[in-house]
């Protein structure tokens, strides 16, 4: 292999291994240098976003701790409160008293006028003789019932934070305070409930750029800069690996359809036996937005000083090769049988000196040539005369397998010559030419069909500059399905010939399987310049004809080939706008 490579080298004219030596010691150097910087810049980029994302969470971790504090303290005050203590387990006789004992406490009143963190404090208390005001409720079978009152009581007065549903405002959810507040004295106790004011918690979400939630322990969203999402559990919000319980995490996962980073970070709040957790979501394209501008313009730095360097290489070896380019024009009008030129370079360097010897060789032969002229034409015309009977010979003896072999070879010396666009177009040429003639009568995969549909599309693609685009859209579950050779391809390339070639803009060509019902839905369908209803009646007309085409492979050719093997049903379907485009299509049954 090296040798190749370097016969290779060696074939390369005198600017090509110039280029060459150039890319292979500066360009290429150059480009692993740039690579290796952008991607370090991009990855400091991507670790500054990470850091100004739990910044950006912890500055809110601390905000909605200080609201907290607000209903933490109002309990603390309220479970020593004398005045609620009587209000409370006092045995009313008359529902006077109870009127008077509540217009006497305003206690709660003071507080929601003071505290705009809170927006609601209520007090159950299992006390038949109470009157429900809003503020002081009787206990009920229904609210002893519910989870957050039974867990609250059983954690005997510590703090609760949970979402939940106040009859007093039409059943509104809101993230409240409870606590069990228990009066020695008299051996009783009652539940205290606050609302935290849901405009407050909004307010400090709102002043985040990126998605910010607030969720309890049930990973229910409390709060959010997005109200949308308030009540639904976090699990339909966003998906991402199991939670693992410590103190900070992590994650990647899929929010809105966009990758993201999510960063949970628990809010401990004291005295509480459950915890909030500060949820942040940023989207890995806004992470990736600088890193990415970093490394594109580091990409287009490197580029352009390669660029740069190339084109000194190209001018210095200008330079050079002029004077070699000068030599060698008069050599090949010498080698074209012009033996009057002569070769005049300037310079005494080696390439000046060769231009003299050259000279003088010439001069040499030039009587040597008058006297076998006529020799060596007869010698020419037998050698051609042979070569052309061996071509004879040789044409003869071609065979698919020749032409298959030939076509690679063309593929890998266009390859090696960096026309990669060529070498994949004689390569498709050669696989679409192979299948072609290994096509027999037998049903073959719906795979190999449309990779036979692939390969002529490409080349069409190829023929037409750009001007062909295409789509092949099918059901996973068919790709091994069987189906008779030669079903879609014609339908595609008269798609191709009478719907595209005609317009000067090209267009698109969609081929679509599907599964409907029972049956296989085919159709292609193309933008192109459409069939008149006078042509579709014309077309129709003669595929109803029963003449045999069996050499052809056309419409009519596939309408009966469709028929006889699957019935009437599976008949070609035309369907056609003048200037707009033409779908053909069929069903076949999927039993078959």
């Amino acid at each position: 292999m090296f040798r190749a490579l370097l016969q290779k080298f060696n074939d390369l004219k005198l600017r090509g291994k110039l280029i060459v030596a150039f890319l292979l010691v500066v360009a290429f150097p150059i480009a692993i240098v740039g690579l290796i910087l952008t991607e370090e810049l991009r990855s400091l980029a991507t670790e500054d976003a990470k850091l100004q994302s739990e910044i950006n969470i912890e500055r809110v971790n601390q905000r909605v701790n200080q609201i907290l504090r607000i209903p933490i303290h109002i309990s603390n005050h309220l479970q020593f409160d004398r005045n609620l203590n009587q209000l409370v387990n006092t045995e009313y006789q008359h529902t006077y008293e109870v009127v008077q004992s509540y217009q006497n406490y305003l206690t709660f009143e003071n507080y929601l006028q003071f505290y705009s963190e809170i927006s609601n404090i209520r007090f159950y208390m299992d006390n038949p003789t109470l009157l429900n005001n809003w503020s002081f409720i009787p206990l009920t079978n229904e609210i002893a019932d519910t989870n957050w009152y039974a867990q609250s009581t059983q954690e005997k007065g510590l703090i609760g934070w949970h979402f939940i549903s106040d009859e007093t405002n039409h059943h509104q959810s809101y993230l409240s305070l409870t606590r069990k507040i228990y009066f020695i004295d008299n051996q009783t106790s009652g539940m205290l409930v606050i609302n935290i004011n849901p405009e407050q918690l909004h307010w400090i979400l709102n002043q985040e750029s990126y998605l910010t939630l607030l969720i309890d322990e049930s990973q229910q969203v409390i709060s959010s800069n997005d109200q949308t999402l308030i009540g639904k559990n976090i699990d339909s919000v966003m998906s991402l690996e199991e939670i693992k319980e410590k103190e900070e995490s992590i994650y990647t996962g899929i929010v809105n359809g966009e990758a993201s980073q999510i960063m949970f970070k628990p809010l401990v709040i004291e005295s509480s036996y459950n915890d909030l957790t500060v949820v942040s979501v940023i989207s890995t394209k806004h992470i990736e937005k600088d890193a990415n501008y970093l490394r594109s313009l580091g990409m287009v730095i490197t580029v352009i000083g390669i660029i740069f360097a190339l084109l000194l290489i190209i001018v210095v070896s200008w330079l050079l090769t002029k004077r070699l380019g000068r030599l060698s024009f008069q050599i090949k009008r010498v080698s074209e049988g012009n033996l009057d030129s002569s070769v005049f370079v300037d310079g005494k360097d080696e390439i000046g000196q060769l231009s003299a010897q050259f000279n003088q060789m010439v001069r040499n032969i030039n009587g040597l040539i008058e006297q076998v002229q006529e020799t060596t034409e007869q010698k020419n015309t037998l050698e051609q005369k042979q070569n052309e009977m061996k071509l004879r010979l040789l044409a003869s003896q071609i065979n698919p397998h020749f032409l298959f072999n030939t076509l690679e070879s063309i593929r890998m010396k266009a390859h090696m010559q960096g026309q990669k666009e060529i070498a994949s177009i004689v390569k498709m040429l050669g696989k679409l030419m192979r299948k072609s003639i290994e096509v027999s009568g037998s049903k073959i995969s719906l795979k190999d069909e449309l990779e036979m549909i692939t390969c002529y599309l490409e080349i069409q693609t190829f023929r037409y500059e750009q001007r062909l685009h295409y789509s092949i859209e099918v059901d996973e579950s068919l790709k091994n399905w069987s189906i008779q050779p030669l079903l879609i391809q014609p339908l595609v390339e008269n798609a191709v010939i009478h719907g595209l070639e005609d317009k000067e803009e090209g267009g698109f060509v969609l081929i679509k399987i599907t599964t409907t019902g029972n049956n296989v839905l085919i159709a292609v369908q193309d933008d192109g310049i459409g069939i008149s209803n006078e042509k579709i009646n014309e077309i129709k007309q003669t595929l109803n004809k029963e003449e045999d085409e069996s050499a052809r492979i056309g419409l009519r050719n596939v309408d009966q080939r469709l028929r006889i093997t699957y019935g009437q049903e599976s008949r070609l379907k035309i369907e056609s706008l003048e200037g707009k485009g033409t779908l053909i299509h069929f069903l076949i049954p999927k039993g078959d």
